[in-house]
């Protein structure tokens, strides 16, 4: 069983990061260049980080870019690994984790359907939840909700009664 600090020299060797941090016990985070990420995965699952709790998107609309958040755990080391790497918001592309991990496929979709991210090598990022959306991706900084809500609802003034306790 690995502790935080062997972790990072284990990553410090191998990874090739841009900054590692505990950010607490039992929480890593650590920072890679998109062409490092993959192989990091890999290196990773071999090490005993066989579990990839989910996979997160954040849009830096200013900067941008979208950062991709791989969430890791070790049943041996119980160790919560974060690997972040941030690609272009335009084309935003990305290979796909899901030769690594099956599961990888639906998270990947859900980051493709809510943000548009493109996972190469994924070939299935169909809608999961909505269905036939026409619109730029709904968890896009730049896509207004008050905008969409106003152009596809009317609005209507509530009469209903209040309640009191």
């Amino acid at each position: 069983m690995r502790n935080e600090k062997e972790l990072l020299e284990l990553i410090n060797v191998h990874l090739e990061p841009q900054a590692v941090e505990i950010k607490r016990e039992q929480n890593v985070s650590v920072e890679l260049a998109p062409k490092n990420l993959i192989q990091a995965l890999s290196f990773l699952k071999s090490h005993s980080y066989q579990h990839l709790s989910t996979i997160s998107c954040v849009d830096w609309l200013e900067e941008g870019a979208f950062e991709l958040v791989y969430h890791l755990f070790s049943y041996d080391d119980y160790i919560n690994i974060s690997l972040k790497t941030r690609i272009k918001r335009e084309p935003g592309i990305f290979q796909t984790a899901k030769e690594i991990w099956p599961v990888a496929e639906f998270y990947e979709r859900d980051i493709h359907e809510f943000f548009g991210v493109e996972f190469k090598g994924n070939d299935n990022l169909e809608e999961m939840i909505l269905e036939n959306w026409q619109h730029l991706p709904p968890m896009r900084k730049d896509f207004d909700t008050r905008e969409f809500v106003n152009d596809q609802y009317e609005w209507r003034d509530y009469n209903g009664q209040k309640h009191t306790d």
